[in-house]
């Protein structure tokens, strides 16, 4: 079974109605261990959980259907945190200003390298990212440790449960759906509800008694 020790993986939000560069952007950001659902079609955002599913938005702002300046207002207005890079080829201070003062966390114009939009992202998640030692009752997670201590003793866990209580911790007080969690762990593979109660059962081995909640047919939640 795969351990905590390896690399986390990155969930990215792509909003970009350009087939070449998505096609690009996606393959260069998964060949780097990001997570990434390209969305083309802008009018499709509705169908998406951002609070709960992704790490960052990267979102251009010349869309077919809508601005991209309105989904980011959107998002903000309806309190989603999730921190957002803009990418576009509008490139005027005044384009940045308004961005900013909607909500925008950081803003690069075409052209761009792709390992700069890489090493942005990485700094938004590090700005962003929960405190570093969660502490679950006795239980203490270190998040950039990777670790899990109880009364002084580390706990192992596989890589796929650590993903998942990460996403836990990061909604903290917020109920997860079986489908986010899913979408976000598991992607596109043929994966069911079974194999998420599998590994909450592997997390509730190591956490305190309670400490994950389940709300019956939805999800779950870490108080």
């Amino acid at each position: 079974m795969d351990t905590a020790d390896d690399k986390e993986t990155m969930r990215v939000l792509l909003i970009e109605d350009d087939p070449l560069l998505g096609e690009s952007l996606k393959e260069y950001l998964e060949s780097q261990n990001c997570s990434v659902n390209w969305i083309q079609d802008d009018r499709e955002i509705c169908n998406v959980d951002i609070a709960e599913g992704y790490d960052v938005v990267v979102l251009d702002l010349i869309l077919k259907y809508t601005e991209g300046e309105e989904i980011l207002s959107e998002m903000r207005k309806k309190g989603i945190k999730t921190p957002v890079l803009i990418l576009t080829a509008k490139g005027t201070l005044k384009d940045k200003e308004f961005c900013f003062n909607l909500g925008a966390d950081d803003y690069l114009t075409k052209p761009f390298e792709p390992k700069e939009l890489l090493l942005r992202l990485k700094a938004l998640i590090r700005r962003t990212q929960p405190k570093s030692v969660v502490a679950l009752g006795d239980t203490e997670i270190d998040i950039e440790g990777r670790t899990i201590r109880k009364a002084g003793k580390e706990l192992k866990i596989s890589k796929t449960a650590w993903e998942l209580l990460l996403l836990l911790i990061k909604n903290k007080g917020r109920v997860v759906s079986t489908e986010t969690i899913l979408n976000c762990i598991w992607g596109n593979k043929p994966v069911g509800s079974d194999v998420v109660r599998a590994y909450i059962k592997e997390l509730r081995k190591v956490l305190p008694p309670d400490a994950i909640k389940t709300y019956k047919g939805f999800g779950y939640k870490i108080e």
